[in-house]
């Protein structure tokens, strides 16, 4: 009997080395019709207005690049540690990331921006001696940080919420050898998406293109090729949307209004309201625009109990907005500065996620 067990066990096939499992089951499906957003064929935040302005269409955001944050550089490592165990730990930042999804989703949040390459976990600064970074230097993607992204992306599709990936990040970009790593990064992280079947993730080739990087493709006058490098590879007859954004206060250009699939910008650096609604007006004249959606995903001006503020003269001008508070390393306040506390805790987050609420309706 021995003998025949172990000669049907030979017999089964053999699984092949790198294989990809079989997709599970998606909930979120992320679609774009003209300037609209939306999730399973519907319009997000369907027929609703709020003070006269349309929300219908819209992806109001946050930017928690920090979600699968780690530093390999063990000279700056004990900055990120945790008050109560004097440690930094990557796996309990993406579990509390985690736990903390289904209140943002709750009070209306559709979406949220995470990258592979985090963002400066110190704020404006220079130089970034921290090394924070899913992708190799060779372009391959490491796997400690593909599993935390895995968690935190199937979560967004259980509940319905979409995910703005960030690829590459200034001040870490320097991590990656050379332009075909860049290449190969964009192309596996690329795959990766896909092979996993989500369908409620769009992609940020990088963060504020205008701002130190060190690869050419990266920068401004070509990086719309990266754009059109991921649109091109597809599963299914199925690709990602994709866009890049740039600094504060900057119009997106002709070459990237051309092919993008969506437009990126920023509002920090704008203290002056009407600014956020005149650099809307702004993208829409630029040569080659067509109908598309326009979205704010980093912001650090707040004021939500001014009638006007750039939260809401984003929506005046029908573009989607989000909220970047960056936070002191102190576990408390904001969300990019690790240890970072993912819940909704102080006034500054309550007054965004209140606001939030009220413009959608959820509660």
């Amino acid at each position: 009997m021995k003998f025949q067990v172990l000669c049907f066990l030979l017999s089964l096939p053999m699984p092949t080395p790198g294989a990809e499992a079989v997709p599970k089951a998606r909930h979120t499906t992320v679609s774009i019709v003209g300037e609209e957003f939306q999730i399973n064929g519907r319009p997000t935040y369907a027929g609703r207005s709020w003070t006269g302005r349309k929300l219908q269409g819209l992806l109001l955001n946050a930017r928690l690049v920090q979600g699968i944050f780690d530093d390999r550089n063990t000279n700056t490592t004990a900055g990120w540690s945790y008050p109560d165990t004097g440690k930094w730990d990557p796996e309990r930042n993406s579990r509390e990331f985690i736990a903390a999804m289904p209140e943002w989703r709750r009070r209306g949040l559709l979406a949220f921006t995470i990258n592979f390459q985090g963002g400066s976990p110190r704020g404006y600064v220079s130089a970034q001696p921290w090394h924070n970074s899913a992708l190799e230097e060779d372009g391959s993607l490491r796997s400690d940080y593909a599993s935390r992204l895995e968690g935190i992306i199937d979560r967004a599709d259980e509940l319905g919420m979409v995910v703005i990936l960030g690829y590459f990040y200034f001040g870490q970009d320097k991590r990656l050898g050379d332009e075909a790593a860049v290449l190969r990064a964009t192309d596996n992280a690329t795959r990766w998406v896909l092979d996993h079947g989500w369908r409620n993730v769009i992609v940020e080739i990088n963060n504020e293109c205008n701002v130190r990087y060190e690869h050419p493709i990266l920068q401004p006058a070509r990086v719309h090729e990266l754009i059109q490098r991921v649109q091109a590879v597809k599963r299914d007859g199925r690709r990602l949307l994709v866009s890049v954004s740039y600094g504060g206060g900057t119009v997106p250009k002709e070459n990237v209004v051309r092919v993008a699939d969506f437009l990126l910008l920023h509002g920090n650096g704008v203290s002056d309201p009407k600014r956020i609604s005149e650099m809307v007006r702004q993208t829409r004249a630029v040569a080659g625009y067509t109908p598309k959606p326009i979205l704010f995903n980093e912001d650090d001006h707040y004021g939500f109990e001014a009638r006007e503020n750039n939260f809401t003269e984003a929506l005046a001008a029908y573009a989607s907005w989000g909220l970047y508070d960056q936070g002191t390393n102190n576990y408390l306040d904001g969300f990019q500065s690790p240890p970072v506390n993912w819940g909704i805790n102080t006034p500054r987050k309550r007054d965004f996620f209140r606001l939030v609420s009220e413009m959608t309706g959820d509660n």
